[in-house]
């Protein structure tokens, strides 16, 4: 049973982020997995779950859903060998530290050492993030630049858009992906579901052509990549 869990919608779902778990399961079940789809309220324990998902938020649901993940123990859960898929606020709380409601600063979940402030200018429009010889595709609506700390690994570079600091987009590290990219970023990128669930179920998967595939290339024709 692959067990995924939705945090905080309430706080986090802001641009519909929340459809990477139904693409997640999709996926997973019409290869024959069973999966178990939560969605984890602000005053509910944190499950025992294979794959968290993180999603968008305003500032102050931000700040809030980082206290809540604190106290519920989403960084133990990781280091113990759960997943974690974050978007956006999301990325911004795994953080160590990210600035809010204007240049205030709070400390993050801190599984990776990035931080992120405010930018000059919001970044709102196509992201396209160059991912291991692969384009991932989406859109941004975000304030925060983040920066990244020695020895952490960027999800990609960035040709089209701004992402995390104009150079490069997100952040990865051994069960963990990162990005600014929103859409939701599963639905628009088939192949990085799959590259997740074949991390979830620690197996190679085998291909499974969708409308998405198509889809997914009629984006890269329309962004001319």
């Amino acid at each position: 049973m692959i067990r995924v869990a939705t945090l905080l919608p309430e706080l986090l779902g802001t641009y519909g982020d929340g459809g990477n778990a139904v693409v997640m399961a999709t996926r997973a079940r019409r290869r024959g997995f069973d999966v178990e789809l939560i969605e984890v309220g602000v005053d509910d324990p944190l499950p025992d779950a294979n794959l968290f998902l993180l999603g968008g938020g305003e500032d102050g649901p931000q700040r809030h859903a980082t206290e809540v993940l604190h106290a519920r123990g989403l960084a133990e859960a990781y280091r113990a060998g759960a997943h974690v898929l974050a978007v956006c606020a999301g990325l911004q709380i795994l953080g160590t530290h990210f600035c809010v409601e204007g240049d205030d600063r709070f400390e993050g979940l801190g599984l990776v050492d990035a931080v992120t402030t405010r930018g000059v200018k919001r970044s709102v429009g196509e992201l396209a993030v160059l991912v291991g010889g692969r384009h991932l595709v989406g859109f941004e609506n975000h304030g925060g630049v983040t920066t990244l700390g020695e020895g952490v690994a960027p999800l990609g570079r960035v040709v089209r858009g701004r992402g995390s600091d104009g150079d490069v987009d997100g952040f990865r590290a051994p069960r963990l992906w990162a990005t600014y990219a929103h859409g939701p970023v599963l639905a628009l990128n088939p192949w990085f579901a799959d590259e997740i669930l074949a991390s979830v179920v620690s197996a190679e998967l085998a291909a499974l052509p969708t409308v998405a595939d198509q889809l997914y290339a009629e984006r890269l024709r329309a962004l001319g990549l």
